[in-house]
């Protein structure tokens, strides 16, 4: 049992903390404000004259499942024997000791989400996850979280090359029609309650017809985007946008499809193909002025996940308001993943899950000092704070 007193900060939904105290119990937030008491027990943090945040997120990674510096070996991201693969699952593949978790709990990036790459017109099932643990299985905020589907150069320059469809972005739209239509027979076979052979790709698809998951789609250029919107109101499954490069161009569009949230970057990256062309910081701007919900993302091992919070702080560089730039980390990251009622802000009941910092999150010279998740310390960048605790 931790209190967590003098805090000052974000709490994750735009507005600020003052002098609060956090009562943190069972690895939930058991109270939180400024009259709060400190019931005996309670091992006392005073964070005065540090600030506080909820512990970051990152929408879209590929942590454990990319392992870095491993090359082939360290490669269980893209399943690329066939153009479509909805039955397998990113946690099948996921190895919680690559040293990109480590990295994501000294920087405060407390829950990512990790799926499959984008070499496939489906590439299966992903999950939300913490960033501390030994055990993938105890790590699991939501699993499944989405299925992946990806559009534009990745699944063309896998496959056709190989005389497999797509070998072109008409052939991309039609494999997954296609496949959404015979999960749709599938589904409707199981209905009428006639025999059907159980078909793992047809169940993890049919999850998003049901809308128990979204489909998440890679979609950098504007015509993808628009193409996956199509798909999304023939067949009405819920959806997020991932990457969302050229989304300024018809961010006007995407907003009048008014339950699509969006995940933007690794704007940080080089402009590696043809499809970053117009990458930007501007993008953000774009989408926040037409009101599409957006999320910041390193799609690491891309950029670094050390670099999400650098990443925010580039985005208020060029235009985007503070309090909205933190929240495509925290409160609208979570929203992004089906799991706001668990993270993204610091409010009674959800998940204990802080970074404190020795200064202003928005000023690349100041670092995080310590990381909670689950009201354990599981990162210490100060010796004076364990000292202190």
């Amino acid at each position: 049992m931790i209190a967590i007193t003098n805090a000052s900060g974000f709490k994750g939904d735009g507005t600020r903390l003052e002098n609060l105290t956090i009562l943190v119990k069972d690895g939930k937030i058991e109270a939180v404000g400024q009259d709060v008491s400190v019931p005996d027990g309670y091992k006392v943090f005073d964070v005065n004259g540090k600030v506080i945040t909820p512990g970051l997120i990152d929408v879209h990674t590929h942590l454990g499942v990319h392992e870095e510096g491993l090359g082939s070996e360290g490669a269980d991201f893209n399943e690329t024997t066939s153009p479509f693969t909805p039955q397998v699952r990113a946690i099948d593949g996921l190895n919680p000791g690559e040293s990109g978790f480590a990295d994501a709990r000294r920087f405060g990036v407390t829950t990512v989400q990790v799926m499959p790459g984008s070499a496939n017109v489906i590439g299966g099932e992903m999950l939300v996850l913490k960033t501390a643990g030994h055990v993938v299985d105890d790590m699991i905020v939501r699993e499944p979280s989405g299925l992946k589907a990806a559009f534009g150069e990745n699944p063309k320059r896998v496959h056709g090359p190989k005389g497999k469809m797509p070998n072109t972005r008409m052939g991309t739209a039609a494999v997954l029609r296609e496949q959404l239509i015979k999960a749709q027979n599938y589904i409707n076979k199981q209905e009428r309650e006639e025999h059907v052979d159980r078909d793992l790709s047809l169940e993890n698809i049919s999850k998003v017809l049901k809308r128990e998951i979204p489909l998440r789609v890679h979609a950098h250029r504007a015509d993808d985007i628009v193409t996956v919107l199509r798909l999304k109101r023939e067949f009405g499954f819920d959806l997020t946008i991932e990457h969302c490069t050229e989304g300024h161009h018809i961010a006007e569009f995407i907003a009048k499809h008014s339950d699509v949230r969006v995940s933007v970057g690794p704007t940080m990256s080089s402009r590696s193909k043809v499809e970053l062309a117009d990458k930007g910081w501007h993008t953000l701007g774009a989408l926040a002025e037409a009101g599409v919900p957006f999320s910041i993302t390193t799609d690491h091992p891309v950029v670094g996940i050390e670099h999400l919070m650098t990443s925010v702080i580039l985005a208020v560089k060029n235009g985007v308001s503070e309090e909205l730039a933190l929240q495509a980390v925290t409160l609208n990251a979570a929203r992004h993943l089906g799991v706001d009622d668990r993270v993204g802000s610091i409010e009674a009941g959800k998940d204990a899950d802080f970074a404190v910092w020795n200064g202003d999150p928005f000023d690349l010279r100041n670092k995080v000092e310590m990381t909670i998740i689950n009201g354990e310390v599981v990162y210490w960048g100060s010796l004076e704070l364990q000292e202190d605790l």
